[in-house]
């Protein structure tokens, strides 16, 4: 078994996109007195693993459907035959047995009562799915566009406004403004992804977003949503900041600049 190839597979540069949810929604809970590093470890680990088995599968299901075939950017572990299909299965199901073990713990150690507990045990679950189900399977929603949706919400909204509510029992809906910010920057990550490989995706049947309207117009889709999580970022600041160091979030805006003006030259 060649290690090397396991941890490129596993792409662990894309965990701060994933940590990015977990860490702000702890944050935005500890400006109101309330925290728990127990959750906050157990948040990020179970993120991690969550991240590790959506690599792996999404991996393994472009790899067998043939779909990295000829893709552009990093190379894939099953496409070039670094690691098997049968050996990336076989990871999928080890990490959703142990992001789901990971994801459950979380739930009963920030929850406090039984309902609440199997609402969380519900999207705890949902993930790891989802995780699975983004280009695994013959109906993988990956391939009909809708992965868009899948990040807005794990990587946005469930994952500040969950993490918020594990730290404080409770649910302000101000929150909603930078869970829908951060959710639209990693989706910007995977619609540029998507307009780099749109070519290879239409080959191969992929109906991404770019796909089913056109490079043109995910330039337009990609500009809403950088500038739109500022906007909605500010907008929260201006409606809950309670000193001026939350509008430190601006120190982004030129990087966001610089990746907009790249993605628009492609």
């Amino acid at each position: 078994m060649d290690i090397k190839s396991w941890i490129a597979a596993a792409r662990l540069r894309t965990l701060p996109l994933a940590f990015s949810c977990i860490i702000l929604g702890n944050f935005l809970a500890n400006s109101t007195g309330q925290f728990r590093w127990s959750i906050l470890i157990w948040s990020l680990l179970t993120t991690l693993l969550y991240q590790v088995l959506s690599n792996f599968a999404n991996d393994y299901g472009d790899g067998v459907k043939g779909t990295d075939d000829g893709r552009e950017g990093e190379k894939r572990a099953v496409a070039s035959g670094d690691i098997t299909a049968s050996g990336m299965k076989k990871a999928v199901i080890l990490f959703a047995i142990l992001s789901w073990l990971s994801g459950a713990w979380l739930s009963y150690l920030g929850t406090t009562s039984d309902l609440v507990f199997y609402i969380f045990l519900g999207l705890n679950t949902a993930a790891v799915v989802s995780a699975i189900r983004y280009t695994v399977g013959g109906s993988a929603y990956g391939y009909r566009g809708l992965g868009d949706v899948y990040v807005i919400l794990f990587f946005g909204l469930i994952g500040v406004l969950g993490s918020y509510y594990l730290q404080t029992g409770s649910i302000k809906y101000s929150v909603l403004l930078p869970g829908f910010a951060v959710g639209m920057l990693a989706t910007g990550v995977l619609n540029l992804n998507n307009m780099r490989d749109i070519e290879n995706d239409k080959k191969h049947g992929k109906q991404t977003v770019p796909v089913r309207i056109g490079l043109k117009s995910a330039k337009v889709y990609h500009s809403v949503l950088l500038f739109g999580s500022q906007l909605l970022m500010a907008a929260y600041v201006f409606l809950e900041a309670q000193s001026g160091w939350a509008w430190l979030f601006a120190l982004i805006s030129p990087v966001v600049i610089i990746q907009w003006r790249k993605a628009m030259q492609a």
